[in-house]
């Protein structure tokens, strides 16, 4: 049996290194959209409704905390997270990073988005 690998040893990262918050353009999240990426819209099921990212997966801001394990299970895996104006997507990003999310960017408001959203307004 070979004895574990430290986190310790010269120029490892430690174990509990957490990613950083990114804040990114719209421009450079449509670049980044592919099909290995989520678009998390955090806000609320009626503003969801109403319109939305195209792709975009809801999970409320305030659910993150219990839901993020069932609705994003791949903790690798690159997340733009959105909300109207950035203030949600913000925290939402920060939460997901201390979570243990490794490849998250915020990139704000729908309010700036130029690419194609889904209207189900009335």
């Amino acid at each position: 049996m070979h004895p574990p690998i430290s986190s310790e040893s010269p120029g490892a990262a430690p174990d509990t290194a957490l990613a950083e918050y990114i804040k990114i353009t719209p421009q450079e999240a449509q670049d980044m959209i592919s099909d290995d990426v989520i678009i998390l819209d955090v806000r609320s099921q009626d503003e969801f409704d109403e319109s939305h990212i195209v792709g975009a997966v809801l999970l409320p801001v305030d659910r993150i905390g219990d839901d993020a394990p069932t609705v994003l299970p791949d903790k690798s895996q690159t997340i733009l997270v959105y909300c109207r104006a950035g203030r949600r997507s913000e925290a939402a990003a920060r939460e997901l990073i201390s979570m243990g999310y490794t490849s998250v960017f915020d990139i704000g408001g729908i309010i700036d988005w130029t690419g194609e959203v889904v209207s189900g307004g009335i």
